[in-house]
């Protein structure tokens, strides 16, 4: 449900803070076949034990509140692999606008491929016109700003 939220909002900026950026990570690409973390602790042991790179449950605190916002290359090595991200997710001079809207694709994917979204209505889009194309467009925009409106007077 989270997961539904955070892509209800739409995908990461390129602006966006390294908290931001990791948050997004954590909730939207956090690799299948490992079991989701409760808290910082298990996120920082996932992390580890998939790169071989120590990284505490402290310093995954201070990147996800923004504490820390200079991290070493070592662990930003670590938190890319582990999410399958290029190293330039996270800010390297790389051109960024690509690399979120794949991410958001990945991500999408991964909702069709659970089922959450189906995917013979991605599928329709292709079928529709320009016009029909756009007016959908417009339908999920409203929705995903009506939600996050709702959600942020839920909070």
């Amino acid at each position: 449900m989270e997961r539904m939220r955070q892509r209800a909002a739409g995908g990461i900026s390129p602006a966006a803070t390294l908290a931001e950026k990791v948050e997004w990570l954590i909730g939207n690409m956090w690799p299948p076949g490992a079991a989701p973390p409760r808290n910082n602790v298990e996120t920082a042991a996932a992390i580890a034990a998939a790169t071989g790179e120590d990284i505490s449950s402290t310093t995954v605190w201070k990147l996800r509140t923004g504490r820390q916002d200079n991290p070493q290359l070592k662990t930003l090595t670590a938190l890319a692999t582990f999410f399958g991200v290029p190293i330039g997710y996270f800010g390297f001079p790389v051109e960024a606008a690509p690399i979120d809207d794949d991410l958001t694709f990945q991500a999408l994917r991964r909702e069709v491929d659970g089922g959450s979204v189906r995917g013979e209505v991605l599928r329709a889009l292709i079928d529709l016109s320009p016009d029909a194309r756009r007016l959908v467009d417009e339908m999920i925009l409203a929705a995903a700003r009506a939600d996050r409106a709702r959600l942020a007077g839920a909070g």
